[in-house]
């Protein structure tokens, strides 16, 4: 049925699609481009827009990459009906109470399925708890289209692995994890995308396999980090320094070099709670991946907590104290607002009465906006400050000199906040702030 797929498509006799054009599906479709006729669909007809425009508000592959791109770029779905091999690459984000919140898959699964012909390969590459593809996914796909699945289309999951601002770790370089319903599947699957990764395709002995290895990628992160975060707690009531101490034991081959730090974005702080929730449903409750979960989802609150206590040791009230934030982003030098947990220093500083002001060069102004209700100010808007907390190592930030964060304070040097550790703790102090970081 779809043995000689994979040759269509390099005569450019078939094509590729791909479903969901953010961080992961747009770098996707721009590097399949190069070497297959390519279809990039997505619901949104702004963002799309913006894509034939050459416009790149990711920055995944810049601007101009989108516009010398070959990408058909559209928001029409019928327009899937003109390809045959599929990826879909859609968030799969968790709800307010923590479970995994399926409907942007499988409303990707529907919109597939309505334009599904025979002969198709569907991969997915949205994280997903082990099953989704084969129990969620697929009866979708086979209700929508009226085809069977393993008779009319295959299907396979190759889990994505974008880094979003990270430009050494790209699709191109990383390997990447590929599985099929079968062996014919697998075959075409690994050879597609073996077209674009240059590090080469691992592939796995079964779509739960491949399922099951991401998910478990970013809870092995998330874990390690909530260690160095629970670190950073300790040997602060103990009065020690938690970078020196980390910098200290780095010297020792084998020590893993994780540091603490606020958990947001799309992977970390969501993946975990897929593979728990599975685990729930069979019976297990998790011990390790929910302590670290909590510990991490804290951060936020503890952070603002000691803004708080170093403002009230200086003997100024919280409530008339003037409050900036540097950094909005779920992480350094990208512009994706979306589960930052700066929101979490806001929330927590605003439950004393601070209404912090807030800059960041690197973020979507019109997300946070959006999504948070928040307005962000110009740097030079900043001064008269009390107290600074640098919650984003952006490039921007760590550029600054100790001259640039004084002319954020008023007369005498107030509290910084620096929670990534990107400046030096000694020249500051030096300096005549109260410096403190994680």
């Amino acid at each position: 049925m779809i043995n000689d797929l994979y040759s269509r498509l390099l005569k450019g006799e078939e094509k590729l699609s791909v479903i969901g054009l953010g961080y992961v599906g747009m770098p996707i479709a721009v590097a399949f481009a190069r070497k297959l006729s390519v279809i990039g669909f997505d619901i949104n007809e702004s963002k799309v827009a913006l894509y034939k425009k050459g416009v790149d508000p990711t920055r995944e592959v810049g601007d101009e990459a989108l516009k010398n791109t070959s990408v058909h770029f559209t928001s029409d779905e019928s327009e899937l009906k003109n390809a045959r091999f599929h990826i879909v690459a859609v968030p799969t984000p968790v709800t307010a109470d923590h479970n995994p919140d399926l409907e942007p898959l499988k409303s990707a699964s529907l919109i597939l399925g309505r334009n599904l012909q025979p002969g198709s390969v569907a991969v997915f590459e949205s994280t997903v708890y082990p099953g989704v593809t084969e129990e969620v996914c697929v009866p979708i796909l086979e209700r929508a289209s009226g085809l069977v699945c393993g008779r009319d289309f295959k299907v396979g999951y190759s889990p994505e692995r974008i880094n979003p601002g990270d430009r050494v770790h790209r699709l191109e370089t990383v390997k990447k994890i590929v599985s099929g319903m079968d062996e014919e599947t697998l075959d075409i699957v690994a050879d597609v995308y073996s077209l674009v990764v240059g590090a080469g395709v691992h592939r796995a002995g079964s779509i739960k396999v491949a399922e099951a290895a991401k998910v478990i990628e970013n809870s092995q992160r998330d874990i390690n980090i909530a260690f160095m975060n629970e670190l950073s707690i300790i040997f602060d009531i103990m009065g020690i320094d938690t970078k020196s101490v980390l910098e200290a034991a780095g010297t020792k081959w084998n020590f893993l070099h994780f540091y603490p730090g606020l958990v947001g974005g799309h992977c970390i702080g969501v993946d975990p709670y897929y593979l728990t929730y599975k685990a729930e449903t069979l019976g297990y409750h998790s011990q390790v991946i929910l302590a670290g979960r909590r510990i991490n989802d804290g951060m936020g609150k503890y952070v603002a907590e000691h803004c708080i206590k170093s403002l009230l040791s200086a003997g100024r009230n919280p409530r008339d104290a003037k409050v900036a934030i540097l950094g909005f982003t779920f992480k350094e030098n990208c512009p994706d607002v979306r589960n930052t947990r700066v929101t979490d220093i806001v929330r927590e500083l605003n439950e004393y009465g601070v209404e912090p002001l807030i800059h960041d060069p690197c973020a979507d102004p019109d997300d946070a906006k959006r999504l948070y209700g928040i307005e962000f100010c110009g740097l030079n808007e900043i001064s008269g400050c009390d107290a600074v907390v640098i919650a984003v190592a952006h490039d921007a930030f760590r550029g600054m000199s100790v001259g640039d964060i004084s002319a954020l304070f008023r007369g005498e040097k107030g509290v910084l906040i620096d929670v990534k550790g990107i400046f030096d703790r000694d020249e500051y102090a030096a300096a005549g702030f109260d410096y403190w970081r994680l």
